[in-house]
């Protein structure tokens, strides 16, 4: 019944973020300056002909009423057309003049869902790379708080927080790709273009997954219940691995949760340097294009991404240890 009465809340919830996530961008993105109506019929087009296809698209309507409009759209599952993509995948170019109404422009939905699959592969091996990375210096340092190995963890640490990512990114492009020839850096063509990027955003979170878990794991074996497992004679190895890391894992599994949100929604630098087909690329090409369709259909999909993997955080939390309040 808790768990019914929390999964509901959660839910609801997360529709209201969601719905504000909507509004927000879609407010933002028609308050701005510039026309996006000039954009697609290009520089040269004249007054009366950005005027029409202005209406015709509905942009010169309230905010509320498009909004209205777009909201009834969204709920059976529309995200509605690119302004700027056809079909075809081929994005006109130099000022040529695309009817952003005609029926054959993309479906934002389709856009979504064929960025989305290389998005998680990156996130995923990110995350994988990161975890091989901090688990052992984290469970080291936590473990021997005054020992070389932490010394070691939180010059890692300290040393992957000031690295900036895109000159990371740039260091490696052109180290381990154009010099040595070893790793494929640009587009995708299986899984070796994964693998740079990957390593680039491991790098970033990293630091924050060592920090969690060493801080954690070092107060979790100086807490009462350590010393009494000791008195029962219980071996290290079983105190460390049947009841520190398991009291020590709901921090990290709150930050896992946060790092992989923040990995979904925030690799639009690394893509575009990598010209990495996600959806941080496709974010960055339809912001400059001004496509608002796709803006507002990528910031509702990652939104929600983020609403999902939060649910999911609490109730791994919960199953890791019940004290945890749902």
């Amino acid at each position: 019944m808790i768990f019914l009465e929390f999964l509901l809340k959660r839910v609801l919830q997360g529709l209201l973020i969601v719905a504000l996530t909507s509004l927000i961008i879609f407010t933002l993105l028609r308050v701005v300056p510039g026309d996006p109506v000039r954009l697609i019929v290009g520089g040269m087009a004249p007054d009366n002909v950005v005027q029409e296809v202005a209406e015709k698209m509905g942009l010169r309507d309230p905010i509320v009423v498009q909004y209205g409009r777009y909201m009834s759209h969204l709920v059976t599952g529309d995200m509605g057309q690119s302004y700027l993509r056809p079909k075809s995948g081929m994005v006109a170019a130099g000022g040529e003049y695309v009817d952003p109404t005609r029926a054959d422009m993309a479906d934002v939905w389709g856009l979504i869902l064929e960025r989305v699959p290389l998005t998680l592969l990156l996130a995923g091996t990110a995350l994988v790379f990161a975890l091989a990375i901090s688990l052992p210096l984290g469970i080291a340092g936590g473990l021997y708080p005054r020992s070389w190995m932490a010394k070691l963890a939180f010059a890692l640490q300290s040393l992957f927080v000031s690295i900036p990512n895109f000159w990371l990114a740039i260091i490696l492009i052109l180290f381990l790709s154009v010099k040595l020839g070893l790793i494929p850096a640009l587009g995708y063509k299986g899984f070796a273009y994964v693998i740079l990027p990957a390593i680039v955003l491991a790098v970033e979170i990293a630091p924050f997954i060592i920090r969690t878990l060493t801080t954690s794991l070092s107060a979790v074996m100086q807490a009462d219940f350590i010393d009494e497992a000791r008195v029962r004679g219980l071996s290290r190895r079983r105190i460390v691995f049947g009841h520190a890391l398991r009291n020590s894992a709901v921090p990290l599994v709150n930050l896992l949760g946060i790092q992989l949100s923040t990995l979904i929604g925030g690799v639009l630098v690394v893509e575009y340097i990598f010209d990495y087909p996600g959806l941080g690329h496709l974010t960055v090409v339809s912001v400059v294009g001004r496509d608002f369709p796709v803006i507002q259909g990528i910031a509702i999909s990652i939104s929600a991404v983020f609403v999902f993997i939060n649910i999911l955080v609490d109730l791994v939390a919960y199953m890791i240890d019940p004290r945890v309040e749902l």
